[in-house]
């Protein structure tokens, strides 16, 4: 029996062993139901895959939420803790849909929702020199369970160097670049590894980023930027041009924002994509 067809009549009255009411559980009489209630940004330590080493330790900002139904005054919050306490720091990509499937049992709903967002540290070599230096990208994983579905969405943010071809074509001595953010979200058919989002990202760019350049370093990526010109809309299109060919992936988002060094405004740019649809024009 679901929650949807438990009586409206229900009451939950004051309980035999303690004596105090469930408030949250007594009839509510406004017929709304509530698309999500949980809670948002508690923090929790958790250990995540890492390509290179095996896993990394971080700290991740979670927000938790179930569906309300119309007859039910509210939800019961502490839950949502005692199931992210429960797995203390066993969260990862892996566990996410035990904690979903808990989170509607326990919480007798019909729909959860829970979403993840933590630093993710990638030791990088810089390309002259080799200096190597950690560079931090936040990620992030949404999941969501219904009776009918189930669905992991993996998201990354990679900021990167994008240098402007108009500038380039009409300037006599070099071209304006600025730092740009990248937003990869994906929904792939197994495994997606974070690794390979931020080196897709970087590779389509007019240059990556690093946190330790020596001298020789800063002339490469200079110059590497003059000849990888990106519009914003190039910068989507190319990106999103692999993901097509991936067969892994099967649904994507990618934006670009460009805070732009001559302009006090962004350029943006995003393509979002369902796979199992054809594009457009066909192809």
């Amino acid at each position: 029996m679901t929650v949807y067809e438990r009586s409206v009549t229900e009451q939950h009255l004051p309980d035999c062993a303690s004596g105090i009411q469930d408030t949250q559980g007594l009839p509510d009489q406004r017929r709304l139901p509530i698309n999500k209630v949980g809670i948002k940004d508690i923090r929790h330590p958790v250990r995540v895959k890492d390509r290179t080493q095996g896993e990394q330790h971080t700290l991740a900002h979670f927000n938790a939420y179930v569906d309300l139904p119309q007859h039910f005054k509210g939800t019961h919050m502490s839950r949502f803790v005692e199931i992210l306490n429960e797995h203390e720091r066993e969260i990862s990509v892996m566990s996410f849909r035990s904690i979903l499937e808990e989170m509607r049992a326990r919480l007798e709903a019909e729909q959860a929702h829970l979403e993840m967002t933590f630093p993710y540290f990638i030791m990088k070599q810089a390309p002259v020199s080799g200096a190597e230096s950690l560079m931090d990208y936040e990620v992030t994983l949404r999941g969501h369970m219904s009776p009918e579905d189930y669905e992991i969405t993996v998201g990354v943010r990679v900021p990167v160097t994008s240098l402007c071809p108009c500038s380039k074509s009409i300037s006599e001595y070099g071209a304006h670049n600025q730092r740009s953010h990248v937003d990869l979200q994906v929904r792939g058919r197994d495994f997606v590894w974070v690794e390979d989002l931020v080196e897709l990202a970087e590779e389509q760019a007019s240059c990556d980023l690093y946190g330790v350049l020596k001298r020789p370093d800063e002339k490469y990526v200079t110059e590497h930027a003059y000849e990888n010109p990106k519009f914003v809309e190039d910068l989507v299109r190319d990106i999103a041009r692999q993901l097509e060919d991936d067969d892994q992936i099967i649904w994507y988002t990618v934006g670009a924002e460009n805070f732009e060094s001559i302009h006090n405004h962004s350029a943006y740019a995003q393509i979002e994509r369902d796979k199992r649809e054809p594009l457009p024009d066909g192809g």
